[in-house]
């Protein structure tokens, strides 16, 4: 069926408004956290991976960094192991470590490989454990006593914070037309394996690749004021302000201290990206508007 005239329009419109990002981003390095309902729904599955082969295709070098809490938990709840958490941070015993790294280096990590595959691509999924490529250690986590006199160490397990990441090992993937597939799983010098917030990989990851981009796929427009409006082109200034004034509080602290890092340690922005919207990824860096907040470092505003 022939497109009428309208439809045409809008297509042509649509390309033309795309041709200056695909100039500009050809070659440069973008990293993707992968999490949420874009992660479940197969609509949305799909056109993610469809947006990861078009940014390969048209020159650019996409990261895919995912996460898989949800499909842990539902695992665990399977073979009657009991998930804790501290800080929203599961405690990972050395039972529940051997299911992560079961859930997240394997099923999850090669269904995200096998739906980019499928739409053309050629990724390869890799944990922090292959070719070095994440040194981890044991992530150390803090409370307040209940007499609030002194602070006490908790020990959450095999949950790790990122000590180095093999970019080496990355650029020559990506320069061999692979797309990278990470699972946030790293290991120390004595080969003890961490669970790893993806968050957090992905933004020492960006930061440590002077990536163009850091794009966080959330379950949420972006960042609220608080009448509920998306709040975008923010500085790392404008940023602080907003925490300390309450604007940014509870689970998106996380997140927006991820996007900060990156950019001060590198990267040239971060998107923290509703991933709910079918191609959110594609519209983030091909149109005017985007669908989320940018932050970017004071002086590039």
């Amino acid at each position: 069926m022939s497109l009428n005239q309208q439809s045409a329009a809008q297509v042509a419109a649509v390309l033309t408004e795309s041709l200056p990002y695909i100039t500009r981003f050809t070659g440069k390095t973008m990293v993707i956290k992968y999490g949420g309902n874009a992660m479940v729904e197969e609509s949305l599955k799909r056109n993610f991976a469809r947006d990861i082969v078009l940014m390969k295709l048209v020159g650019m070098n996409p990261i895919v960094v995912h996460g898989g809490g949800p499909q842990i938990g539902d695992l665990l709840k399977r073979l009657n192991i009991e998930s804790r958490f501290v800080d929203g941070m599961r405690v990972t015993d050395n039972d529940t470590m051997d299911v992560v790294e079961m859930v997240l280096g394997g099923q999850v990590n090669k269904d995200i490989v096998g739906l980019i595959n499928q739409q053309g691509g050629q990724a390869i999924g890799l944990s922090g454990k292959d070719g070095n490529l994440i040194r981890a250690s044991k992530l150390e986590v803090s409370q307040a006593s209940p007499d609030m006199t002194t602070t006490e160490i908790i020990d959450i397990g095999h949950v790790g914070k990122v000590d180095s990441i093999n970019v080496d090992l990355l650029n020559i993937l990506t320069a061999n037309n692979f797309i990278p597939v990470i699972a946030p799983i790293g290991t120390d010098f004595e080969g003890v394996t961490y669970n790893i917030n993806a968050d957090l990989v992905a933004g020492k990851l960006a930061a440590l690749m002077g990536a163009e981009k850091l794009m966080l796929l959330t379950n949420v427009p972006g960042l609220l004021d608080k009448q509920g409006n998306v709040l975008t082109g923010l500085s790392t200034s404008r940023v602080d302000e907003l925490i300390a004034d309450g604007t940014i509080s509870g689970g998106m602290l996380p997140k927006i201290s991820c996007a900060l890092d990156a950019v001060q340690g590198g990267a040239n922005s971060a998107h923290i990206i509703d991933g709910t919207v079918p191609h959110s990824v594609m519209l983030e860096i091909f149109t005017d508007s985007g669908v989320g907040t940018l932050i970017t470092s004071d002086d590039k505003v």
